[in-house]
């Protein structure tokens, strides 16, 4: 019986994005043994999943340095594993893969498209091409291991349902409206949409629907607080205190609207539609919501700013684009939320 060892230890946005591949994985291949290695406050995010294990990895402690990976490595064969699917390609995973290598493991790793993504993102003599979207490059990483995975098999779960802490939370609130989520943050600057835009949003949706904002940290919960107590029907996401209730909400969402990061993801993987909005960065780069609506994903201005995108990341903010972000219209975002809120059919708990 073959046993596959997947190695994706971050970011939350690239760790969301296994779920659709893992879930065809284990339908055509429902007797393989499949063991994730990622870290451990991702593992909500396959909760789904009954029969894949969880290999935890902490790089802090345990698995700190160059020593920490060897330690890493012994306890990963230990473990016995065939097949070795590397989808971080990283110097961490590089390492590892090398050392299975040695071992005459069969490992393979996924193609980043670093080469095509330099040329998306130079300033000059740009290459303004859509790169391959990161699901299907996972897929490439199983089909070398002659695991034959096709995402046009994927099917999406039902939506979670409800536990007793999430239940609890929204007492007082009127849950028999439409269910939509806000991810105003993202982990750089050159990706947020700017707070008083986005307060017009919030401000508008929660008249008629009920609002869910999401995001984590000091600095994003006291944000999100202020909206939360200035308007009747906003819920702070951060109340759930996990990312397993708050996953338990997303899956019920009648539409999510984030920017280039992992609450886009999220949703994405439960068919809940994804409102993207992009900055410094592109859906170009190859980093879309799983099979999202190209009207769903609005992009700034490139005609006013055409060395967008910058990065990857959104990292890299060149001078005079600091609020490129604006350029998007929040009445564009506004009627793109409605159009699918109207032809959605009514939330599950009318």
């Amino acid at each position: 019986m073959p046993h596959i060892l997947v190695l994706r230890f971050s970011s939350m946005g690239d760790v969301a994005m296994t779920v659709p591949v893992l879930r065809c994985l284990v339908k055509k291949y429902p007797d393989a043994k499949i063991t994730l290695v990622s870290k451990s406050i991702y593992k909500p995010i396959f909760k789904e999943f009954k029969t894949i294990d969880f290999f935890d990895v902490d790089f802090k402690s345990k698995y700190k340095g160059i020593q920490g990976l060897v330690s890493l490595f012994k306890d990963l064969k230990k473990i016995h594993p065939t097949h070795i699917a590397d989808l971080h390609s990283v110097l961490r995973t590089n390492i590892l893969y090398i050392l299975f290598k040695i071992f005459f493991f069969k490992a393979k790793k996924v193609d980043k498209q670093r080469l095509e993504r330099k040329k998306l993102f130079k300033e000059k003599n740009k290459f303004f091409k859509p790169l391959t979207p990161m699901p299907y490059k996972y897929c490439e990483v199983f089909n070398k291991l002659g695991f034959s995975v096709d995402l046009t098999s994927h099917k999406f779960p039902d939506p979670l349902i409800l536990g007793e802490k999430c239940q609890i939370a929204l007492e007082g609130f009127p849950t028999k409206r439409k269910w939509i989520g806000i991810a105003p943050f993202a982990s750089f600057n050159g990706k947020i949409y700017p707070l008083d835009l986005m307060q017009n949003v919030v401000s508008f949706l929660q008249r008629d629907y009920l609002v869910f904002l999401f995001g984590q940290g000091e600095y994003e919960i006291s944000k999100l607080e202020i909206w939360a107590q200035a308007y009747q029907n906003v819920f702070g996401g951060y109340k759930l205190e996990s990312l397993a209730n708050e996953i338990e909400i997303i899956s019920n969402l009648d539409l999510m609207i984030s920017m280039d990061s992992a609450n886009g993801h999220l949703a994405a993987n439960y068919n809940v539609p994804v409102i993207s909005l992009w900055g410094l960065t592109h859906p170009f780069g190859g980093f879309a919501p799983f099979l999202s609506n190209q009207k769903n994903m609005l992009v700034s201005n490139r005609e006013k700013y055409p060395k967008i995108p910058t990065s990857a990341y959104g990292k890299k903010i060149p001078n005079g684009y600091e609020n490129v972000m604006r350029t998007i219209d929040y009445k564009d975002v506004l009627t793109r939320c409605l159009d699918i809120l109207e032809s959605s059919k009514h939330h599950q708990n009318q």
